[in-house]
């Protein structure tokens, strides 16, 4: 019997399938950087001058970069950065760097101002975007004005993650705006395969590099059991319901995503916060009046169920998944094999994605 370990929040958990069962197990591609090779990618960054990091999402990857980055410092005698982070992860980066040297602090939008701001962060997919850039995170964050425009022209009501859609140059205008840099990185389950440094407009071009190791062409599965690959990507539900995303076009109607997401920090988003809690109903969805962070997450589970199954396996109340929401709650990995094999029968083959938010499958 293959053990299959999968990523579920801090750890890993183990997913016995039998030989008979497994159709495939997916996983994202690319070679890694070497630590020299980081170093080449980032030479255009000048750390002669105070430079201020702002942290947009913890991740290993971005923890690696880092790391280069304070090497070249201690080597070139040059200053350290300071960096900057939401105040929600404040403490926990603060117990990352073990140099107690290095100034950590709060960032918010008052900051715009600060000289020799660089964004860095890690590119995935988006359902809205296409791609989550850091201009996409800086949009949705800072330019809520600017969502509503970009939430009018999604194209249909499913997500399209991986396309290069219109809703992206409301996100690349926007950061326009501001003089900063950043450092876009994409990654796979085990280390940096692509990093970008200068605009967030020019950045968001290693897109091609994300799309090159992720795309998977194949044919469609029944059922699938998806994990995001890492920790931050299944902090909460919004933040991991873009695994699924990734991989829905390779589900047949009627079919199965299980994910594995422990959300231990809730829903995270506003709009499913205030379905939940029946303050929004879905006829608000499709054509709002003002745009409400998380609304277009909530729009694509929506009109995804009424093509197949969506299981979860998380930490969230029943109440939320089952009663509101229509997913499938199980409490671990053998309750939802257990769940696949007497709903399909013994026989059912499964695609098992370790890295749903690394890999996009057509």
């Amino acid at each position: 019997m293959p053990e299959i370990w999968l990523s579920y929040g801090p750890t890993d958990v183990v997913l016995d399938v039998k030989a008979e069962n497994l159709e495939k197990q997916i996983s994202s591609g690319g070679v890694n950087l070497t630590d020299s090779q980081i170093i080449s990618k980032l030479e255009s960054l000048d750390m002669s001058k105070p430079t201020e990091f702002v942290i947009m999402e913890y991740s290993k990857t971005v923890q690696k970069v880092i790391s280069v980055l304070l090497d070249v410092c201690t080597q070139k005698s040059l200053p350290k950065p300071k960096f900057l982070v939401d105040k929600s992860n404040l403490n926990f980066v603060k117990n990352i760097f073990s140099d107690p040297t290095i100034s950590i602090s709060e960032f918010n939008a008052s900051r715009f101002s600060s000289a020799n701001l660089v964004f860095i962060s890690e590119m995935e997919f988006d359902g809205l975007f296409g791609y989550d850039t850091i201009s996409t995170k800086l949009l949705r964050r800072f330019g809520k004005d600017h969502m509503l425009e970009a939430y009018e022209k999604r194209e249909g009501n499913l997500p399209l993650p991986g396309y290069e859609l219109k809703t992206i140059d409301i996100a690349k205008k926007f950061t326009d705006g501001f003089e900063i840099s950043a450092i876009e990185i994409v990654a796979n389950q085990t280390g940096v395969v692509d990093v970008a440094t200068g605009h967030p407009s020019s950045t968001a071009l290693l897109s091609k590099s994300l799309s090159s190791i992720a795309v998977h062409e194949m044919e469609k599965h029944r059922v699938a059991i998806i994990s995001t690959g890492k920790e931050t990507s299944n902090e909460t539900l919004s933040r991991s319901l873009s695994s699924i995303w990734n991989c829905s076009n390779a589900i047949k109607e009627e079919g199965l995503i299980i994910l594995l997401a422990e959300c231990k920090n809730g829903l995270g988003s506003e709009a499913i916060q205030q379905y939940v809690e029946g303050r929004i109903n879905l006829d608000r969805l499709k054509s709002p009046s003002k745009y409400i962070d998380g609304m277009d997450d909530l729009l694509f589970l929506t009109e995804m169920q009424k093509k197949f199954g969506i299981g979860i396996v998380s930490i969230l109340p029943h109440l939320f998944t089952k009663d509101k929401l229509g997913m499938i709650p199980f409490s671990g990995a053998k309750e939802a094999m257990d769940y696949v094999l007497k709903t399909y029968g013994d026989r059912q083959k499964i695609a098992i994605v370790s890295d749903g938010s690394h890999v996009l499958l057509r």
